[in-house]
């Protein structure tokens, strides 16, 4: 689930809200959300405004 959530995001090639994600992979917003939390820790995305995330650089 991280990776297809990191390439929704390349993908995307702008700042995106969990619901954008799991709208795009047609999955559960929990899912994505769990995700997002374990891709923050590992320095994978970042947040650059309240509730937006996009692939660290």
């Amino acid at each position: 689930m991280k990776e297809q959530v990191l390439k929704a995001m390349q993908d995307a090639g702008k700042p995106v809200r969990p619901g954008d994600v799991a709208k795009a992979l047609g999955v559960d917003g929990k899912d994505v959300s769990k995700a997002i939390k374990e891709l923050r820790a590992d320095g994978s995305i970042v947040s650059p405004k309240r509730c937006y995330y996009q692939p660290a650089e």
